[in-house]
């Protein structure tokens, strides 16, 4: 018979409660049964499978080798049965329960705080945590549902969907321009003072493409920072060239306070956007509702292409 049957079901339960509490008495009183009958039950198991799983002691119980690997894994079934009980009753019921996310200090405060609200008042029963920080968290060790990510994907242990793409691009202030004049080729950047990004995974150099040719620039100037906020403010007051994403200029350049320099050319590096959550878990409800409403918010266009 390969079908799971009560007598099997109460076998599997009976080994995954020993190993959460350590002992056939405490896994009785969490399955509501006596200790003798968890005791029969891992036993008839351990006889069907033909392994021990338990080392028995007068003072305790220890899992085996096999015992913990198969505890472990059935552990992992049980929170995907749950999991998948929690996503079929997902149109029935109102989603509750925290959801924790992590946003790009920056892109998140300037394009993804003022829509926030919009999701809340969709899911009035979520508790929504938002961490913005250009610092990329680990969602498997700290405990988050999801998050946005600019860039080169470099965690395996991570699912991602594309939301959309963006470039990284020059631009200065017209009152940079008036003084210094504008760089006509990106080798004549070196004669400029160029806004250093510490953010960049080729700091302190700028790779840049036409799409047919490559440049390598090294970015020098008057300021350095960890923060774009900081560099955009810099190059507002005409202090240098900006290297930066569309998302960060695109307001600057509509209303003319930031021109684009060197137009034809872009940062060669991916400039990719995406939804990452962790693949070790099945999604739930809730980072499932938020992971519809990113694909909502950027399914026509990106949010700074909107205006």
């Amino acid at each position: 018979m390969t079908e799971f049957d009560a007598n099997r079901m109460d076998e599997l339960s009976a080994l995954v409660a020993v190993a959460k509490m350590g002992s056939f008495v405490a896994a009785g009183r969490a399955l509501e049964r006596h200790a003798t009958i968890v005791s029969k039950r891992i036993a008839s198991l351990e006889h069907r499978l033909g392994v021990r799983l338990i080392e028995r002691t007068t003072r305790q119980v220890r899992l085996t080798d096999a015992g913990q690997q198969l505890a472990g894994r059935l552990g992992v079934a049980a929170n995907l049965i749950l999991d998948a009980e929690k996503e079929a009753s997902v149109g029935a019921v109102v989603l509750r329960g925290n959801l924790r996310i992590a946003l790009p200090a920056a892109m998140g405060r300037l394009w993804l705080a003022p829509l926030l609200p919009f999701f809340m008042q969709r899911y009035p029963e979520l508790h929504v945590e938002v961490n913005y920080s250009e610092r990329y968290v680990d969602l498997v060790a700290e405990g988050y549902d999801a998050a946005l990510r600019v860039g080169t994907l470099k965690d395996s242990r991570l699912l991602a969907q594309r939301l959309g793409q963006h470039q990284r691009i020059l631009c200065t202030s017209p009152a940079y321009i008036e003084r210094n004049g504008v760089p006509e080729q990106p080798s004549q950047l070196a004669e400029h003072n160029c806004l250093e990004f510490e953010g960049f995974a080729s700091f302190p150099n700028w790779r840049l493409s036409d799409g047919s040719r490559c440049e390598t620039v090294t970015a020098r100037g008057s300021m350095r920072s960890n923060d774009n906020a900081a560099l955009l403010e810099a190059a507002r007051a005409g202090v240098g060239i900006l290297g930066a994403g569309e998302w960060l200029v695109t307001r600057d350049i509509a209303d003319g306070r930031l021109v684009r320099v060197l137009p034809d050319w872009a940062f060669d590096v991916d400039g990719g956007i995406f939804l990452v959550r962790p693949s070790a878990q099945h999604v739930p409800a809730r980072t499932d509702a938020f992971l519809e409403w990113m694909r909502e918010q950027f399914r026509q266009h990106m949010p700074w292409c909107q205006e």
